[in-house]
């Protein structure tokens, strides 16, 4: 587990599509809005998120929602979720639990654990190493432009403009 001052709290900025692979895309942000951290996902895993962020109530509980009800059954409260690692261009996340005065961390995959964190309101963390790691910067510390590493075999220039030319309409999810 990471320091807490080690993390940076971040929130769902919204989803959006690859261009080049059409890969669903969680865009996480700092509260301050000068960073970004984009997490590749699965379709099941934004279809699940796209749901909540859009309070959109499903006739029977999905998995995520089975996963909260389960947790809220048997008292145990969720207090954080947070993306730990990147290793090999795959990210590693935590979700902190409280129960019976006990606090446990379980591992999890990042998507599934923001989806989780959506639902059960908890805040979300993220490794400052994760950041640096990730070179996604949009702006360092001075508020200067930083560089746009090479992500999923999109050119830094064309992440730059990417990332440029995002609104908020572009973080909907289209299916």
């Amino acid at each position: 587990m990471t320091k807490r001052e080690d993390t940076i709290q971040m929130s769902v900025g919204g989803l959006t599509l690859d261009p080049v692979t059409k890969t669903p895309i969680v865009i996480l942000k700092d509260t301050e809005n000068k960073l970004n951290l984009p997490i590749w996902i699965g379709l099941l895993e934004a279809t699940a998120m796209a749901t909540e962020i859009e309070g959109i109530k499903m006739a029977r509980p999905m998995t995520h929602d089975l996963l909260k009800n389960i947790l809220g059954e048997v008292g145990c409260s969720v207090e954080s979720i947070e993306i730990t690692e990147l290793k090999e261009n795959t990210y590693y996340a935590l979700v902190h639990i409280s129960l019976a005065g006990r606090q446990l961390m379980i591992d999890s995959r990042p998507s599934d654990a923001i989806a989780l964190a959506l639902r059960t309101k908890s805040p979300i963390y993220v490794a400052k190493a994760v950041l640096e790691a990730s070179s996604v910067l949009q702006q360092n510390e001075e508020g200067k432009e930083a560089a746009v590493e090479n992500v999923s075999n999109v050119s830094k220039e064309k992440w730059a403009e990417i990332l440029e030319k995002m609104s908020p309409e572009d973080f909907k999810y289209k299916q």
